[in-house]
Order: C-alpha cells, then sequence, then structure tokens
C-alpha cells in the first residue's frame, strides 16, 4: 500500500535518539495505529509493548531480533516481526524509511 486515505496524522513527530529516529503516528477509522518514520545511519536498541509488523519501504538495515543470535539484512520491500513486550537491535546501514503496524495479539 503506497498510501492511506481517511486517517488522522499526529503532528508533533516522536523523536528518539537525539532525533536521529522520528516517526509519526496515523490513526485509521477503527483506531488502529501505525507509524510512519526515518531512522539515520546508525545502532539503535528498541522495546516494544504491542506486537509490531515493520515494513522497510526505503534503505537497508541489519536486525538482531528477540531469541536470535545471527543478524538479519533487510532491505526496503521486506518486512519482519516483532513480538510484543520485547526488546530488538538495528543497525541502518542507509537512511531507512519504514511503516510499523502494531497488531493485536
Amino acid at each position: 500500500m503506497s498510501t492511506f486515505d481517511n486517517v488522522s496524522v499526529t503532528l508533533k513527530a516522536n523523536q528518539y535518539f537525539d532525533g536521529k529516529v522520528t516517526s509519526r503516528t496515523v490513526v485509521f477509522a477503527d483506531e488502529t495505529k501505525k507509524t510512519l518514520g526515518i531512522m539515520m545511519p546508525g545502532e539503535y536498541e528498541f522495546g516494544t509493548s504491542e506486537k509490531e509488523l515493520m515494513e522497510i519501504t526505503d534503505g537497508q538495515l541489519d536486525i538482531l531480533l528477540p531469541g536470535e543470535t545471527e543478524w538479519q539484512s533487510i532491505s526496503a520491500g521486506e518486512s519482519f516481526y516483532v513480538p510484543a513486550n520485547a526488546s530488538f537491535q538495528v543497525k541502518a546501514v542507509t537512511v531507512v524509511d519504514y511503516c510499523c503496524s502494531y497488531l493485536a495479539e
């Protein structure tokens, strides 16, 4: 999906890691939420409270998911899931454009 129709967008950005990662929240008519964001090159660790689907729309990153010992390379057009109440590590190789969907368990 390249566009979202009939949504509300939070004007104020969510900022993390001294502004190196930013996102904006998109709320749909059914109250589900997604965030659209940008990650500058660097290494980050994120925590989750809900199950997430991370879709990479541009760029390249390496991820270390919970319980894994090997890094995976993810590029534009690919995605990955993160379980609820977990943390995962990211190495953004390039500027990364992403969409994060929050999923019900």
